[in-house]
């Protein structure tokens, strides 16, 4: 049956030419799909997408915030604040921020943390040399989160060091894949699911505005 397994994308993956010119793979951070990636794409190096990694970091915060504070997620006012990197709020919206999280130290020590892995997150560009410098500093941050309630983040985004430091360096990402995952979701909502694979195939190339023909160079 066709799906999203190694075992449905086995024989697509062998037969696919030019493998082994792959470079650089971006990806979410799926296990399953990054051995996938290591078997048929020896030659490249993963790097993690960005979007995917600080919403992996924007979920986890918000279930120790339902944890230090159930109905605090209720104030929409205040989940907008919470969600949004603190650098870009204003003052009167800081010192609100603030006033509630005096309330909460435990909170307020895993928000600012927050923030700080935040900051590691977005840097994009960066040269060798500062990213040198910035890897120890990461690598302490990760270790205060390994001893604080986000542990289970900490040991996620260690097992994806590599991949997420690579971040810094690279700015590709797979928008452009997400924004066809999102149209083909669309399309199956519409349709209430499709019975026959090739004509849900079909559809989604005609959606995606795809002719068929791989122009090679």
């Amino acid at each position: 049956m066709l799906g999203r397994s190694e075992a449905s994308l086995r024989g697509y993956l062998k037969r696919l030419p030019g493998r082994e010119r792959v470079r650089v793979i971006v990806m979410d951070l799926s296990e399953t799909y990054r051995q996938i990636a290591r078997r048929y794409f020896p030659n490249a190096v993963i790097v993690a997408d960005r979007f995917h990694v600080i919403r992996l970091v924007n979920q986890h915060f918000l279930k120790l915030w339902q944890s230090q504070d159930p109905d605090g997620r209720k104030n929409r006012g205040l989940l907008s604040l919470m969600r949004r990197h603190h650098w870009k709020l204003g003052e009167q919206q800081k010192a609100r921020l603030h006033r509630y999280l005096a309330q909460y130290p435990v909170l307020q020590s895993l928000y600012f943390a927050k923030q700080q892995l935040a900051g590691f997150l977005v840097a994009r560009t960066v040269k060798a040399r500062r990213a040198k410098r910035m890897l120890p500093r990461f690598l302490a941050l990760l270790e205060q989160f390994d001893h604080s309630p986000a542990y289970s983040l900490a040991s996620t985004l260690k097992s994806w060091l590599e991949p997420i430091v690579r971040m810094w360096r690279f700015l590709k990402s797979n928008g452009i894949t997400e924004g066809f995952h999102t149209k083909m979701e669309m399309l199956s909502r519409r349709a209430f699911g499709f019975r026959n694979f090739e004509n849900y195939r079909m559809r989604v190339l005609a959606q995606c505005s795809w002719n068929g023909v791989i122009n090679r160079v």
